[in-house]
């Protein structure tokens, strides 16, 4: 059993009369803050591993 378009969009329609734009909008800013924290600390401790790079 999979979800397909129909469902994806009446789910949509349910969160959006529950919440309400401004709420869904402040989320959506919320987690791509989140995720971008998350991958520069990633990246960091990727740099941090390798140790300092030679430059020449």
């Amino acid at each position: 059993m999979s979800i397909g378009v129909p469902e994806l969009v009446l789910i949509l329609a349910i969160v959006l009369l529950l919440f309400g734009t401004s709420r869904l909008a402040g989320l959506g800013k919320g987690l791509g803050q989140a995720i971008r924290g998350f991958k520069d600390e990633v990246e960091s401790k990727d740099d941090s591993k390798n140790g300092p790079k030679d430059q020449r």
